[in-house]
């Protein structure tokens, strides 16, 4: 009898609680704002950043991938379809903004490069005991002792803990402290593709729309509203993309179709 009780225990602890450790994806909307949960370790093992040869709108990474959610990530050049963004897929470097010929040429680039070539990153590690890890660090932060990096792609600016426009070259003031110049529209209304951290094992993603478009004191003052620990900006305006399996799709619609993009983070099925 007692063997027959434990057993019944040991029965009911695996049907009703491996749905509690079941992956998570909770997406709402609120005033233009669509907000993607991620949660569970065992998503982070899903999660991985991509980039295209050629130029593909979400839509067909999401399809090509066999993706469950699809947003658009990095920064590129649409004239000739190369990086401006770092991008690494399974522990190797995708896509290299060096290896663009016309960012170099470009003389903006040149005398700021330092802090271009450090703008933030999104992170995905395998560190010791098994645990998968989330970071949102310059591209030239180290990786931490007893971790490897399984995956990143970099955007910017950085939202939170601080706002930093200046220090990752999407404005330049003069002497008087006007701004002279201005990248990715980070002053201005525009859609928006946010992505941050809550704790250790929360990712939350926000599509901002043009229901809502918003610049990034705006943005920042959401993440902190969301309460999120750590959050950066990745590729927005017209590039702004998601796909949700078969159920949802958002893309600007300053474009309509969807604009064709160099880099994306896709959660596959498998």
């Amino acid at each position: 009898m007692r063997i027959l009780k434990l057993l019944l225990v040991f029965l009911f602890s695996i049907f009703f609680c491996v749905p509690a450790m079941a992956d998570d994806i909770k997406i709402d909307k609120e005033n233009g704002i669509y907000h993607v949960i991620l949660k569970g370790e065992k998503i982070k093992k899903k999660m991985k950043f991509i980039a295209s040869e050629d130029l593909i709108t979400n839509r067909e990474a999401h399809i090509k991938a066999n993706s469950t959610l699809t947003i658009n990530a990095g920064f590129f050049d649409p004239k000739n379809g190369k990086t401006i963004s770092y991008i690494v897929t399974d522990r190797m470097t995708a896509a290299d903004p060096m290896f663009n010929q016309a960012l170099l040429a470009n003389p903006f680039f040149r005398r700021n490069m330092n802090k271009i070539i450090d703008r933030s990153e999104f992170r995905i590690m395998h560190c010791d005991r098994n645990k998968y890890e989330y970071a949102i660090v310059g591209h030239k932060a180290e990786i931490p002792f007893g971790c490897a990096l399984l995956t990143s792609a970099q955007g910017g600016p950085l939202i939170l803990p601080e706002l930093h426009l200046e220090e990752e070259g999407f404005i330049v003031r003069n002497k008087e402290g006007e701004v002279i110049r201005e990248s990715a529209s980070v002053l201005h209304k525009t859609p928006r593709t946010i992505i941050g951290l809550k704790g250790t094992d929360e990712c939350h993603i926000l599509i901002i729309t043009d229901e809502n478009p918003m610049d990034m004191y705006e943005v920042q003052k959401l993440c902190k509203d969301l309460k999120l620990d750590r959050a950066m900006a990745f590729d927005g305006g017209a590039s702004t993309s998601l796909n949700y399996k078969k159920k949802l799709e958002i893309v600007s619609k300053d474009d309509g179709t969807g604009r064709m993009l160099k880099s994306f983070l896709v959660i596959q099925e498998k």
